[in-house]
């Protein structure tokens, strides 16, 4: 007997891994008193607007033109960051006792799995779209930029505390940052590091997802 698990349409997984991930905070809260990792939810909303974007963009992408697509595109680009960068809130693991470590840590990872999912949830519904109208070639380049940009998204982010909203808010100070990176790289390295490794880990675990929903996203399991 085989049974058939679909992925055509994953907001029910996608609610279910945020539904877990909250329940783990809420109890975490209640059971010590603390909001100690409260900004777990904000941050997971943050996570969450990329694909949120990618579904309006799928409906809308009819009879747009280029130029309306690389909008559109900048506008997902913009929230895309949040995605990742949630996995760097593993750095606040430790420093309180009134929980076993374990479930800190599971917390932290449940969280980042799920934020990270609806970024390459959306990511993949982009690159679908891509491919409508570019070459395979093409847009294979086109997503391995994007998460490299989005690495260094979350560099700025982490690091120097921008967020997405500065751009409408403090264009030049975020532009000055930018641009002295990119004008006198050898005075960062902490910035291509991280942009150079966090985005060829981005790109292997995407890609790794890629792997698995091969065979029209079916996987097939056998008693």
């Amino acid at each position: 007997m085989l049974t058939y698990f679909k992925f055509e349409k994953p907001i029910g997984l996608l609610a279910l891994l945020t539904s877990f991930s909250i329940l783990l905070l809420v109890s975490r809260i209640s059971y010590t008193g603390s909001i100690r990792y409260i900004f777990l939810l904000w941050n997971l909303f943050l996570a969450a607007l990329p694909w949120i974007c990618s579904l309006y963009f799928e409906r809308k992408n009819e009879n747009k033109k280029t130029w309306q697509l690389f909008l559109l595109l900048a506008v997902w680009l913009l929230f895309f960051p949040n995605s990742p960068y949630i996995l760097t809130d593993l750095f606040h693991l430790g420093g309180g006792h009134s929980v076993p470590l374990w479930y800190d840590l599971i917390l932290l990872l449940s969280f980042a799995w799920t934020g990270l999912l609806y970024g390459f949830l959306s990511l993949l519904q982009l690159e679908k779209m891509a491919r409508q109208r570019w070459s395979e070639t093409k847009t294979t380049i086109l997503i391995i930029c994007l998460l490299f940009i989005a690495s260094f998204g979350v560099y700025l982010g982490r690091f120097l505390r921008w967020n997405s909203w500065d751009i409408l808010s403090n264009p030049l100070g975020l532009l000055y940052d930018i641009s002295d990176r990119f004008l006198q790289p050898w005075l960062h390295h902490r910035t291509w590091g991280l942009t150079l490794l966090l985005g060829s880990f981005l790109s292997l675990m995407y890609y790794s997802i890629k792997l698995l929903q091969h065979d029209e996203s079916k996987v097939v399991i056998s008693k």
